[in-house]
């Protein structure tokens, strides 16, 4: 999809124009060929900057060529339920010939905001700041996500408490597996944003600087969030994993004891039962009751015994 957008200096607002124009945002979400070879006619990008962005695998790096910069960073989206969320590429291009390009795999929403003209003293012709302020978005999103998924914690252990389910522990990797996608992206758009603070890659303008700093601030605090809360559901994960395997081995153990107490009354009547004449039982109508009253005396005296050892 090709969308354009430019911003009305006389109106202050974002418009969404359709045609490409010097100082316009060109928002490409898992474009077709022909949408890239119009981008690329029109600003005269190497289409290669713009083709490898399709790939979801393209890690967070700065690019330069004689036409244009290339920025990489990875930002987070929800995927469903059962796989929380991923990180996508979003690569933005600015143009020595006044064109900024934003071009990803799959839609973005945390260009949402851009979109409807919400960001605070955005402006298309401002290029180095309008990529500081995705920047900028990037971080709080997955501070916005990380506060997401320690709610979905406290939520899950919970749960595990009442109830420890195969399920709920699988649900619980699910998230694990997150963290370790954010963690993973956000030390690599750490390295991105270290890069462009010091002026050399893009052109910083008056109030730019702080603005990055800001960001870097915010990214390496999401860093910090996404490694203590990894850290929490391991434990909360190895908890509940040993928690499973002692009830596991209760349950064997109350089995095994409950085997031993009936197989006592099987192993006497048998004996009991066979050609072996004992006068203290008396006469043959009696028998059966002995049997029977010797079976449950040590049948007791064995479950108390076992009881006392921790068996039953």
């Amino acid at each position: 999809m090709l969308k354009c957008y430019r911003t009305n200096n006389r109106k202050q607002t974002l418009e969404s124009i359709n045609e490409i124009l010097p100082d316009c945002w060109i928002d490409l979400s898992e474009p077709s060929q022909e949408e890239i070879d119009r981008v690329v006619n029109m600003t005269k990008v190497d289409r290669e900057l713009i083709e490898k962005m399709l790939d979801d695998d393209e890690l967070p790096r700065v690019e330069t060529d004689k036409k244009a910069t290339l920025t990489v960073i990875d930002v987070p989206a929800f995927v469903s339920q059962e796989d929380k969320y991923v990180t996508y590429p979003l690569g933005i291009i600015i143009t020595n010939n006044n064109y900024v390009i934003t071009v990803a795999p799959k839609s973005v929403s945390l260009l949402n905001d851009f979109r409807r003209g919400k960001v605070k003293d955005f402006r298309t012709a401002k290029k180095s700041r309008f990529l500081i302020q995705i920047l900028n978005a990037a971080a709080a999103s997955y501070l916005r996500v990380l506060d997401e998924i320690y709610r979905d914690i406290e939520m899950k252990e919970d749960t595990l408490r009442a109830s420890t389910r195969n399920e709920d522990l699988i649900d619980l990797l699910a998230t694990e597996k997150t963290l370790v996608y954010f963690t993973t992206s956000l030390n690599e758009n750490d390295g991105v944003l270290e890069r462009l603070s010091k002026g050399s890659v893009i052109p910083l303008y008056e109030g730019d600087a702080d603005l990055i700093d800001d960001t870097i601030i915010e990214n390496r605090q999401a860093i910090e969030m996404a490694g203590l809360y990894r850290k929490i559901l391991s434990s909360i994960t190895d908890t509940y994993a040993t928690v499973i395997s002692n009830n596991l081995n209760n349950i064997m153990k109350f089995l095994a004891g409950i085997t031993i107490v009936l197989s006592i009354p099987t192993i006497i009547s048998s004996f009991l039962g066979m050609n072996v004449y004992f006068g203290f039982i008396g006469t043959e109508h009696l028998s059966a009751w002995v049997i029977l009253g010797i079976s449950v005396l040590v049948s007791i005296g064995v479950a108390a015994w076992l009881k006392k050892r921790g068996m039953l």
